[in-house]
């Protein structure tokens, strides 16, 4: 029986590129304006960000436990190996959750294959991995191997972002009040990586075209072999930044293969509009 690729709206692809490769899709939820919305599913990015430049508080919280015990048991039941690429357990509980379920399913479907990785990974970085785990899965790799790849392929995923405003990670606890108070008046662009699944601070720099300099310097500094490799960028409502960044990597680097998207709302409300990321492997793995 084929490999069911589970993923959820931490790694912002778009929903209808889940549903052209049947990979089954958990929404992280979005509140606001006292109101529920699924992730990608009831609500595009676009209207977060629209409610957060209006002023309006955007919360989240996890993919419904519910909803992904219902997903879990149907391929329990199918008896179907299942992959489970889960969005940053530093970042969500949505990873802990499964886990949790994955051990209560298992005591009533002891020969269920659900292998959940903690990805470390968050929007496209996650994505990329996901996006990869589908091609593997369609090309017919064994289960085993399938989990070992993708597992190594998120370990070696390097994130590099920016925030055009820094209020939302203060709001959210990333950084503290003050600094985002400062950054503001001076117009100080934050540089932040992911390591070990957490959001850490790199460097700081004033103006926007400093940062998209660094980011592909930065870039340079850490990608193996990256002309072989599908670079991800994505953006918190401002395709215009993705598609210069887009440019200057083409020019300084020769990539070609590209996935552009937007950050979707569960990770959107924490980063704010104007976010841009970058994804691309320290070590390329060719398979």
């Amino acid at each position: 029986m084929s490999i069911q690729i589970i993923t959820d709206s931490g790694c912002d692809l778009p929903y209808s590129y889940v549903q052209k490769h049947n990979i089954a899709f958990l929404p992280l939820l979005v509140h606001f304006n006292g109101k529920e919305f699924e992730d990608f599913v009831t609500i595009e990015p676009k209207q977060v960000y629209d409610a957060m430049r209006n002023g309006q508080i955007v919360k989240t919280a996890q993919a419904n436990p519910l909803k992904m015990k219902e997903l879990f048991t149907q391929y329990a039941k199918e008896n179907r190996p299942c992959l489970y690429i889960a969005f940053s357990s530093q970042l969500s509980g949505t990873y802990q959750t499964a886990m949790a379920i994955r051990s209560e399913l298992l005591e009533e479907y002891p020969e269920f294959q659900l292998t959940i990785i903690d990805s470390k990974c968050a929007s496209l970085g996650q994505g990329l991995a996901v996006a990869k785990a589908a091609e593997l899965a369609e090309k017919g790799m064994p289960y085993h191997l399938l989990c070992e790849t993708i597992a190594s392929y998120c370990h070696h995923m390097e994130h590099i972002f920016t925030v055009d405003n820094l209020e939302y990670l203060a709001r959210g606890g990333r950084i503290s009040k003050a600094s985002a108070m400062v950054g503001g008046l001076l117009n100080i662009k934050p540089l932040l990586h992911v390591e070990d699944g957490k959001l850490i601070p790199l460097e700081k720099l004033r103006g926007r075209k400093k940062v998209l300099k660094r980011m592909v310097e930065i870039m340079g500094e850490r990608g193996d072999d990256l002309q072989k490799q599908v670079i991800g960028i994505s953006h918190g409502d401002d395709e215009e930044a993705a598609l210069e960044l887009k440019q200057l990597i083409e020019k300084t680097y020769g990539c070609s293969r590209f996935f552009i998207c937007d950050i979707g709302g569960a990770i959107g409300a924490h980063a704010g509009p104007g976010t841009l990321a970058l994804f691309f492997l320290n070590k390329y793995i060719e398979v």
